[in-house]
């Protein structure tokens, strides 16, 4: 009875994500590896940009943004963001609210196979922004990345170091999305106010990530 239960759990849950209109897992476009802008324009002109238009942002646009943060570059490891002891404490989360070929909701990006998990499939953009003390922007934005850290991780080699370590990367990942933006004529803004227990609870994080950086991106109004 038991091991029908269990199946039949399983049956419904990929009902919902057949009705949904999206499987739980969805494979993302392979991101590009050669750009029109240069590092340099990129660094020049990235500014925090917080109101957006209402076009949606498209599914490529947030396979790039994704890959920038925490993409693999090398063998099985390697990433665009340097890490220490290649321990990666990183896990990056995309609240969609408007994105081509995406259901609305929240999703978490596997590094390793390049694509996004559903977490959930409710718009909680303005509950995320409530959580950040209000900031409306974010709730905004087409599209908000979370990044959580996992200290454990860093901790086991590093121990009373590994703070700073995991605050050392997340702002490498953080200006790698922000230069990214910026080359595909997007624009982002950097947010670290708000109330952590809060924002653990609307992006559904694991009892071991706490959250670091909220990085709402759109097209600059």
């Amino acid at each position: 009875m038991r091991f029908a239960e269990i199946v039949l759990a399983g049956m419904l849950a990929c009902e919902a994500a057949c009705l949904a209109g999206q499987a739980p897992e969805l494979r993302l476009p392979a991101p590009q590896r050669d750009g029109k802008v240069s590092l340099e324009r990129c660094l020049a002109t990235r500014r925090s940009v917080r109101a957006y238009r209402d076009d949606a942002l498209k599914l490529a646009e947030l396979s790039q943004l994704l890959w920038a943060a925490q993409g693999i570059t090398g063998g099985e490891r390697l990433r665009t963001a340097p890490s220490a002891g290649a321990l990666y404490p990183l896990e990056v989360y995309v609240l969609a609210g408007s994105v081509e070929g995406l259901a609305a909701g929240i999703y978490k990006y596997r590094p390793e196979r390049h694509e996004l998990v559903r977490v959930a499939q409710e718009d909680r953009r303005r509950a995320l922004a409530e959580a950040a003390l209000g900031q409306q922007f974010i709730a905004q934005a087409p599209a908000v990345f979370v990044i959580a850290g996992v200290y454990e991780r860093t901790a086991r080699r590093y121990g009373d170091r590994a703070p700073r370590y995991v605050h050392i990367e997340v702002g490498h990942a953080g200006q790698n999305i922000c230069l990214q933006a910026v080359a595909l004529g997007l624009g982002s803004v950097t947010v670290g106010a708000f109330r952590d227990p809060e924002v653990k609870r609307v992006v559904g994080l694991a009892d071991d990530e706490s959250p670091l950086y909220i990085i709402p991106v759109g097209r600059p109004r």
